[in-house]
């Protein structure tokens, strides 16, 4: 898939290759944005760790909690750090391994049709103020390439894996977020 532009006001996102990924079913139509929150280990708002388990690299002993991620095979397309820094691991015309068995409105297998952002955070702490903007600004984007993605069909994992997935959790305030969104007008970022 071409790179979108449509004005240079947030930088591109860093490329990270995750071999987490594959083809999406033929005649897929990409319609959904599933928000999810990571922080490895618990409590701990870096990077480092997270992009080793998106790129298959996680040293399951360098911290005791790593050991049941040890064979997990999982990323996301985007991952928000708490600066607002924006990393790409997966393009957008490939399916990422997010948000696992998984149902929105009657369809089943969320990842065929969906993009998957992470924002790292956890279940204790708020979100920063730039997560909300760089989360928005890249959701906007999104939704200019993918006209069928609506403010409602941005969604969290929770909601498409109830029971099984907290995330984004309590901590995201989805009304801020929903501020936040409908403030941007004019969005440009370029994306894979």
């Amino acid at each position: 898939m071409p790179s979108s532009s449509v004005a240079d006001l947030i930088a591109a996102p860093q490329f990270i290759a995750s071999p987490h990924c594959d083809a999406r079913p033929p005649g897929v139509n990409i319609n959904l944005i599933i928000l999810h929150a990571i922080s490895l280990p618990s409590g701990e708002f870096s990077m480092p760790h997270v992009e080793a388990l998106f790129t298959g690299r996680l040293d399951a002993e360098a911290h005791p909690s790593f050991e049941i991620l040890q064979n997990l095979r999982v990323t996301a397309h985007f991952v928000v750090e708490r600066s607002g820094k924006i990393n790409q691991f997966v393009a957008v015309a490939e399916r990422a391994w997010h948000a696992g068995v998984s149902n929105w409105q009657g369809v089943q297998r969320c990842n065929d049709y969906s993009l998957g952002i992470e924002m790292i955070g956890d279940e204790s702490s708020p979100f920063t103020a730039a997560q909300y903007r760089e989360t928005a600004r890249l959701c906007r984007a999104l939704m200019l390439h993918f006209p069928d993605i609506s403010r409602e069909r941005i969604i969290g994992h929770s909601d498409v894996a109830p029971g099984r997935k907290w995330d984004p959790g309590v901590q995201w305030n989805w009304a801020h977020f929903h501020r936040s969104l409908g403030h941007i007008r004019n969005i440009g970022v370029t994306f894979r």
